[in-house]
């Protein structure tokens, strides 16, 4: 009789500690996704002031023109830029483009306003563009590349 007894108390304990569990996966998962949704409007937001101050010269021959999330491509933020003194026909592109990255990299990782992205693991693509509006090339940069 008390092997039956023992034997009832254990599986509702059991019961009990699989219901807590139950409830803990459920109050992490909540809370994991209402940040998510925090992060994605503070990037937003974020991208959205970007742009309200765009087309911008950031650089003596380089102007923002845009930052974007692209549809489809989570954790990338976009920036799209037009070189304004260069036309692809009469440029060596692989030295620019070469420049251009090695510049990019070290600004990326003392950038304090690309905290946000870093923190959430983004990708950031630059996109250049020639005076004519001609594309050039992409820089990516990984997360682990500029943390």
């Amino acid at each position: 009789m008390q092997k039956k007894e023992s034997k009832e108390r254990q599986n509702i304990r059991l019961m009990i500690t699989v219901g807590i569990a139950l409830v803990l996966v459920f109050v992490i998962q909540f809370y994991f996704y209402k940040s998510t949704d925090e992060v994605d409007t503070e990037i937003k937001e974020l991208v959205e002031k970007y742009n309200t101050n765009c087309p911008l010269t950031i650089q003596e021959g380089i102007r923002l023109d845009s930052v974007s999330l692209p549809e489809g491509n989570e954790k990338v933020a976009q920036y799209n830029l037009t070189l304004v003194n260069i036309e692809k026909e009469k440029t060596d592109l692989d030295v620019v483009h070469k420049e251009i990255e090695k510049s990019l990299l070290s600004t990326a990782k003392a950038n304090p306003g690309l905290r946000v992205f870093a923190n959430n693991d983004f990708t950031l693509v630059y996109s250049y563009k020639d005076k004519k509006k001609v594309f050039l090339f992409k820089v990516t940069i990984l997360p682990d590349q500029y943390k």
